[in-house]
């Protein structure tokens, strides 16, 4: 399943009219977890490699991610959500990172949890595994949006909807921007900018002519 996924990040990302990648299942859980089949050192680093790849394609990808949350995410599966650009969960689904209570640090989840929210609200989540609500993890910015459950899709519809609206190629240079500043201190955003409205302005003046 990694592999499928890793190959249909990269095989969408490549496309240049691609502007969406929606992340959702089917049934009563989104993902509660993933399976962990390694058994000697190097098993379990492939293994591990392997994830945080998907992980960082996803959260590379040029694409605005949409994960739409149906039902119950725990561990990878609540991670992979967080990562997405836009998080939309129904109110009854459950959110929680249980590694812990298998004697397993959620190291993956930790590399990027901290973007996402304050670490005096995200390191219990992650030390004693306790679920919490949507409407919790919207309040500490885990999550962007909490649904009805009847009324997930057709947000999620209207989501997507609106992203298609915008020019693709913008999109990609907003996000990718978006992205780089909040790895950069102001001086070199600055420095950044400069370059980006260039290239962006050149593109609208050739689009009127």
């Amino acid at each position: 399943m990694f592999d499928a996924m890793l190959a249909t990040l990269q095989q969408e990302a490549s496309r240049p009219s691609a502007c969406v990648l929606r992340i959702r299942a089917r049934g009563k859980v989104f993902c509660t977890g993933r399976e962990r089949a390694g058994r000697d050192v190097e098993a379990i680093r492939n293994e591990a490699a392997r994830i945080i790849e998907v992980k960082r394609s996803l959260r590379t990808s040029p694409l605005i991610s949409v994960a739409e949350v149906q039902g119950d995410a725990f561990g990878f599966g609540f991670g992979l959500a967080i990562l997405c650009d836009f998080v939309l969960v129904a109110e009854h689904a459950s959110l929680k990172f249980p590694e812990m209570r298998s004697g397993l640090p959620p190291s993956a989840i930790m590399a990027y949890l901290g973007e996402y929210a304050l670490p005096r609200f995200i390191f219990p989540l992650v030390l004693f595994g306790d679920p919490i609500a949507p409407q919790d993890a919207l309040r500490i910015g885990l999550i962007s949006q909490v649904c009805p459950a009847d009324r997930l899709t057709r947000e999620a519809d209207a989501l997507v909807e609106r992203i298609l609206q915008l020019d693709p190629t913008a999109a990609r240079r907003c996000k990718e921007f978006f992205q780089t500043a909040q790895q950069n201190n102001f001086s070199q955003n600055c420095r950044l900018a400069i370059d980006a409205l260039t290239v962006s302005s050149m593109a609208v003046l050739a689009k009127g002519k």
